[in-house]
């Protein structure tokens, strides 16, 4: 039975990973940073005979990332997906263009957008890399984003976040070269398209289902040769 790690698992896009990847016969490390608030998953986990565990976890938190990784230390893990993202304080479905605009950066907010989004991923993969590595599939996959494109940048805005995705878009590809080599792990990033959840807000384009459906496509189908790319959940590619 392989085993997938999901960050960010209590709602959203990690939820339905969690609930994907459990229907489909894999053992699902469900993690959250309040695990007795997370009522869905919960009750996912119930249902799922054993299939689906609830683990306390923090991304801004490296003593809880290290805490995690030690208490799983015999768990090969074949896909660890870094699903946990943040666009910060405020709300982009709520107000479009007006959040995130020049002028109004709050840096305190862009600290904690960076912990999140960027080191919180860097985080997991040197702590989970042994795991990772030990498993049959070996792959690490990063949830991006669109906005963090420069090449499709054509309308400005969005400062932190954009940055943000920016950055662990050249993390997860520097990731890509150097686990590639030394221990056979592929790794990237992929954006999940505009789906409407909390974050993308009812307007957005498509559901979770077909979100984290397509990706799933694209994650079976990573290998270390394909690795390092800026997938769209559909398969396509995005400039970078």
């Amino acid at each position: 039975m392989p085993t997938v790690l999901v960050t960010g698992a209590s709602r959203g896009i990690g939820l339905e990973f969690v609930r994907q990847y459990a229907a489909d016969g894999w053992r699902v490390l469900a993690c959250v940073r309040s695990p007795q608030r997370a009522t869905d998953l919960q009750q996912l986990a119930e249902q799922s005979a054993g299939q689906v565990t609830v683990h306390a976890l923090d991304v801004e938190d490296h003593a809880s990332i290290d805490a995690l990784a030690t208490a799983l230390s015999a768990e090969p893990i074949d896909v660890l997906i870094n699903s946990a993202g943040t666009m910060g304080a405020g709300s982009f479905a709520r107000e479009g263009r007006a959040f995130g605009k020049f002028g109004n950066s709050d840096f305190a907010d862009w600290e904690r957008v960076y912990r999140i989004n960027v080191i919180g991923p860097m985080k997991m993969a040197e702590a989970f890399v042994g795991h990772v590595a030990r498993s049959s599939q070996k792959k690490i996959v990063t949830l991006t984003s669109i906005l963090g494109s420069i090449g499709r940048n054509s309308i400005g805005g969005l400062y932190a976040y954009r940055a943000s995705k920016a950055a662990v878009n050249a993390v997860m590809r520097s990731m890509s070269i150097d686990l590639a080599s030394a221990q056979g792990i592929a790794a990237t990033t992929m954006h999940p398209g505009w789906v409407r959840t909390d974050m993308g807000g009812p307007r957005a384009d498509i559901d979770v289902v077909t979100s984290v459906s397509g990706m799933r496509r694209v994650i079976d189908g990573l290998t270390t040769e394909n690795a390092g790319r800026f997938w769209m959940y559909d398969g396509s590619k995005l400039p970078w």
